[in-house]
């Protein structure tokens, strides 16, 4: 098969899951409506932290910070994903393909080191130490995914330009490729431990003292315990799907790799602002207190309902 240089590239088209045409509509109205519960979801807790005062400490703050994340790397997937459902021919830009590519590693390996520093946030006292932590995730994300779209960047691809896959992954792309992916291999592997393994180790690390001492606690443990489980469950499904994604990449394709990669791209940016946040009574009140505040300041608001 002859090769041709990326530059030459002009667009890649995204097979996503079914060329149905009916299958696509419901598809269409399915993820629709999930985007639309994720983006309100995590709003309203980025709403309810910075309007309310009493949740400006650093649990809340990583949670905002959580949720706009959330927000963002799903922003980078799911609209995307909705155009095409619609559209006979799936196409990417060659630009559009790298863009969707950074905003989505950027953003979701920012999380996997926030997540890591929210399992912590406990022995957290001072403001100042969570703002550094949350800049450290950026700047760690930051780095590590200019890195990987670099080589990726370097790599030449085949005429077949179409990826298996509903969005541009970083798999997906390094299947199509002609040349030699080693070094870009090694970097995806040193990046797999730093943002999922030596993260989800620190998690479990952290969450076993936890649960071992709400064990010891007689007063209100089930609940606590309920709470250790739902975000154990909710990072098992991030960081769980993402490794067998970035660390098995030769399966890319298959329908079990884009149903995996749902979980980190779609299900757990839903369910994070509902196991980690609405659940709590605080963030319940700020909510209400932040609503009832508008349709004070704005009677019309009401009417419009």
């Amino acid at each position: 098969m002859e090769r041709r240089n990326y530059s030459q590239v002009t667009e890649f088209i995204l097979l996503g899951f079914s060329t149905d045409p009916i299958v696509q509509v419901l598809l269409f109205h399915i993820f629709l409506v999930l985007y639309m519960t994720t983006v309100a979801g995590n709003l309203l807790l980025i709403v309810a932290v910075t309007s309310d005062q009493r949740l400006h400490n650093s649990m809340y703050i990583f949670l905002a910070n959580l949720s706009f994340l959330d927000i963002g790397f799903t922003s980078f997937t799911i609209p995307k994903m909705l155009i095409n459902f619609l559209r006979e021919k799936k196409s990417i830009s060659y630009a559009g393909c790298f863009l969707q590519m950074y905003g989505f590693l950027l953003l979701g390996e920012t999380e996997c080191v926030l997540l890591a520093f929210m399992a912590y946030d406990r022995y957290i006292m001072k403001t100042t130490v969570c703002v550094r932590m949350i800049g450290a995730s950026w700047f760690t994300g930051g780095v590590i995914s200019s890195v990987v779209i670099y080589f990726l960047y370097q790599l030449q691809y085949c005429e077949l330009t179409t990826v298996d896959h509903f969005f541009c992954e970083a798999p997906s792309l390094m299947k199509l490729s002609c040349s030699d992916s080693t070094v870009l291999k090694i970097v995806k592997i040193v990046g797999s431990f730093i943002l999922l393994l030596l993260p989800i180790s620190s998690i479990f690390y952290s969450y076993s003292h936890i649960i071992l001492t709400v064990l010891k606690i007689w007063s209100s443990r089930y609940k606590a315990f309920s709470t250790c489980i739902s975000h154990l469950i909710i990072v098992i499904l991030f960081y769980g799907s993402a490794i067998i994604i970035y660390i098995k990449h030769e399966h890319s394709g298959h329908l079990s790799y884009k149903l995996l990669s749902l979980f980190y791209t779609t299900v757990t940016p839903m369910l994070n602002p509902i196991i980690y946040s609405l659940r709590n009574k605080d963030v319940r009140g700020a909510i209400k207190h932040a609503w009832r505040f508008e349709v004070i300041s704005n009677p019309h608001v009401l009417g419009s309902v």
